[in-house]
C-alpha cells in the first residue's frame, strides 16, 4: 500500500444498482477515506465492507452533498471501533447525512470540519468556495495558481497550509541558479502529491496528530 496518495483504484461499495455506493480509499498514514452521497437503509453495512484492514489509524467520513430519510444509530457506526472518525460537511449536507454528523458529534464518536448550513454546527469552521468543493471533491490533489479562477479562497480556525519546499528541490533551485556546479546532480526521487481538498487536508493532519498523542502520554 502506498501509504502517501490515494490508491488509484477505488473500492465501489452498493448493494444494488439503484443505490448510490460508497467509495472507499487509502490515504496517507493508513487512513480510511469514506464517501458518501447518501444514508440509506443498508449504510451501515456498506461502511462496514470499508474496512478490509485492522491496520487504520482512522477514518474519514465524507458526508459533503449528501443527504438521505433513513437515520442510522452512532451506535452502529462506532461499534468496534478502535480508530477515530472525522465527519466532512459542507452547507449541502442534509436529512439523515446532516443528522448522522450531529449524532456522532453529540456521542463524542467524531469529529466535524467544514461548511454549517444551520443544521450542523462543525468542530472546526471551513468555508469553501462551491466551485472550487466540487473539483475537489472530483480531484483533491487539484492544484489552483493565483492567476486561476478557481484560485483557492478558504477561512477557517486554522492556520492556511503550507506547502514547504524539499531539501531535493533547494539544492535543485541552487544548481538552476549558479551555486554548486561542481557538485553532483541530486538523486531525482518521485514527487510525493499533496491533497488541496482544504477540508481532506485538515481533516488527514488531525488524524495523524490523535495517532501521535497516546505515545507521547505514554
Amino acid at each position: 500500500m502506498n501509504k502517501f496518495a490515494m490508491l488509484l483504484l477505488t473500492t465501489v461499495l452498493s448493494a444494488s444498482a439503484a443505490e448510490p455506493a460508497l467509495k472507499a480509499s487509502w490515504l496517507d498514514n493508513n487512513v480510511l477515506f469514506v464517501r458518501a452521497s447518501r444514508v440509506s437503509d443498508n449504510f451501515w453495512e456498506q461502511f462496514q465492507a470499508t474496512r478490509t484492514t485492522n491496520k487504520i489509524s482512522g477514518t474519514i467520513l465524507d458526508l459533503r452533498y449528501a443527504d438521505g430519510d433513513k437515520n442510522i444509530a452512532p451506535d452502529s457506526i462506532v461499534s468496534g471501533q478502535l480508530y477515530p472518525i472525522v465527519i466532512l460537511v459542507n452547507r449541502q449536507t442534509h436529512g439523515a447525512a446532516g443528522s448522522l454528523a450531529t449524532r456522532l458529534q453529540t456521542a463524542r464518536a467524531g469529529i466535524v470540519i467544514g461548511g454549517t448550513n444551520g443544521t450542523v454546527s462543525p468542530d472546526i469552521t471551513l468555508s469553501v468556495n462551491s466551485a472550487q468543493e466540487k473539483i475537489f471533491l472530483e480531484n483533491p490533489y487539484f492544484t489552483t495558481n493565483a492567476n486561476s479562477a478557481v484560485a483557492l479562497s478558504t477561512t477557517s480556525t486554522m492556520l492556511p497550509f503550507v506547502d514547504h519546499m524539499s531539501e531535493a528541490e533547494l539544492v535543485r533551485k541552487k544548481i538552476k541558479d549558479g551555486e554548486g556546479e561542481d557538485s553532483p546532480a541530486p538523486r531525482t526521487e518521485p514527487a510525493t502529491p499533496v491533497i488541496r481538498d482544504p477540508a481532506l487536508a485538515r481533516a488527514v493532519d488531525l488524524l495523524k496528530a490523535l495517532a501521535i498523542l497516546p505515545k507521547q502520554r505514554g
